[in-house]
């Protein structure tokens, strides 16, 4: 087991990363003063996937362990699934001493996490990560919501985990998809902050490299290389989080990908184009913003299409899509500011900046040309 130290002077907690953990969870949270009774939040798959095991670790370690079940996917991410889940933690007896544990992705880390931070005005956290997305990105940073009918994540707190657990064990039971997904935001982490986390992918995901772990038929992950993407990715995420936590300078660094990404899933409909894919696309499409901007050598949007296209990701706009629709929910992007769309870029593949003077016919532009190209490789 290796440990990843976010550092927030009294708020600080480790991101705790390894094989079998998920049966010592009831004493790793005694271990680190965590106790009382639990509400552990996870969606039905997840419950009779892990569900025994993790609630026979808690109630070995003494604790009181109660469920609240949501449905999966990211139409869960409502204020009403909020309130559902306060309810259940109030009629269980959970006091303000006790915890929520949220048991699965990115979609449940941000449900439970925002119902942990408004539950009581905010009891303690924990999050055990069963997806990649969820171990390299969300689980870390302390960002909780739910979406909005306008948006993605317009709703919702900075609340930061007492304590991460990551079981690489349950990425096992992960379809290749869900695997790829995850390799979109560890994609993104060498993009921004870590030129040769990124040039080892390049090298490493092709044929002939070992595959513990499948993305495609022809490329995958070794199990060392899986643990160096979640060691690796917590590292620079938490860096950034300990630097800047509530996104005033360098952590907005981490929306590369997203502000594109976010805007197609929801006009694709959530739940059409995973997180991940969405991100890998929008990676790719924010690349060939600065190459038209200026900023960035050309050629790098074709190597990180080459990366994302190893990975199993798509590296284009879903057919049909309204390259006007996408820009008009990207006018909406919570990190608009008077009316300015504030865009991640890349100076250099390892090094991102924050931009607020792209003109919109350029944005447009770079979308009706990928729309081009996606609807011309569809014929």
């Amino acid at each position: 087991m290796s440990s990843v130290i976010v550092e927030l002077g009294a708020r600080s907690y480790p991101v705790l990363i390894g094989s079998g953990l998920l049966p010592q969870v009831g004493h790793l949270l005694h271990s680190h003063g965590l106790g009382g009774r639990v509400l552990v939040g996870t969606n039905p798959l997840l419950q009779r996937y892990f569900g025994a095991p993790l609630e026979a670790a808690l109630r070995a370690a003494g604790l009181e362990v109660s469920w609240h079940i949501v449905q999966a996917g990211e139409r869960a991410k409502r204020l009403s699934n909020v309130e559902a889940a306060c309810q259940a933690a109030i009629a269980a007896g959970l006091d303000r001493g006790g915890l929520v544990l949220a048991l699965g992705g990115g979609v449940i880390g941000d449900l439970l996490g925002f119902t942990a931070a408004v539950l009581y005005r905010g009891v303690s956290f924990v999050q055990v990560p069963t997806t990649l997305v969820a171990m390299v990105d969300s689980s870390v940073g302390g960002k909780t919501g739910v979406n909005s009918r306008l948006g993605k994540n317009l709703i919702g707190a900075f609340w930061q985990p007492s304590l991460v657990v990551a079981d690489l064990d349950t990425l096992r039971s992960l379809p290749a998809r869900e695997l790829r997904c995850g390799m979109g935001e560890v994609i993104k982490h060498g993009c921004i902050l870590d030129r040769q986390l990124f040039e080892r992918l390049e090298a490493e995901l092709q044929p002939g490299q070992p595959t513990d772990y499948p993305l495609t038929a022809r490329t995958g992950l070794s199990a060392e290389l899986l643990q160096n993407c979640v060691e690796r990715s917590c590292e620079l995420k938490g860096a950034v989080v300990a630097a800047d936590e509530r996104e005033s300078g360098q952590r907005a660094w981490l929306n590369f990908g997203h502000t594109f990404g976010h805007a197609l899933e929801q006009v694709a409909g959530y739940g059409k184009l995973h997180h991940g894919e969405a991100v890998a696309i929008g990676c790719i499409l924010a690349a060939q913003l600065g190459e038209r901007r200026g900023d960035l050598p050309a050629g790098t949007a074709g190597r990180i299409a080459k990366v994302c296209a190893a990975a199993g990701l798509p590296t284009r706009l879903p057919a049909g899509t309204d390259p006007e629709a996408v820009q008009a929910v990207m006018q909406r992007d919570k990190k608009v500011r008077d009316g300015r769309l504030r865009l991640v870029l890349l100076r250099s593949l390892g090094e991102a900046m924050v931009v607020d003077d792209t003109p919109p016919a350029l944005v447009r532009e770079v979308l009706v040309a990928a729309s081009r190209e996606a609807d011309d490789g569809d014929r």
